[in-house]
């Protein structure tokens, strides 16, 4: 009769208010605390954080597997890195918007007014 026993899962505390809180949020009974407990514990403990990084960006058990039976592009492109706009284009583009907006918001007549 033991092998209709579970198998013992050992969890920290930090884990098992996890479960207990995202089975709250999902059910829609969550309090503002509770949220922000859990966004707490996300942020503090490494091992839950790994876990919400993998269930909300996309790496399923799927992709997990086909990573460890072997890469399939021995030379993976580089990822693309976006440059920061410097502060003087930024403030260039920002003066652009503003002005182009007045202007074009303006009627033919208010646009002779101006000029």
């Amino acid at each position: 009769m033991s092998y209709f026993r579970k198998k013992l899962e050992r969890r920290t505390f930090s884990q098992d208010r996890y479960y207990i809180l995202i089975k709250r949020q999902k059910e829609g009974k969550a309090t503002f605390d509770e949220l922000t407990e859990l966004d707490e514990i996300v942020n503090r403990v490494p091992d839950i954080r790994d876990l919400v990084i993998r269930e909300n960006f996309g790496e399923d058990d799927t992709e997990i597997d086909s990573q460890a039976n072997g890469p399939v592009n021995q030379n993976p492109a580089p990822a693309a890195t976006v440059q920061r706009p410097s502060l003087l284009t930024r403030i260039r583009n920002w003066l652009n918007r503003n002005f182009t907006a007045e202007i074009s918001g303006a009627g033919d007549k208010d646009l002779a007014a101006l000029f």
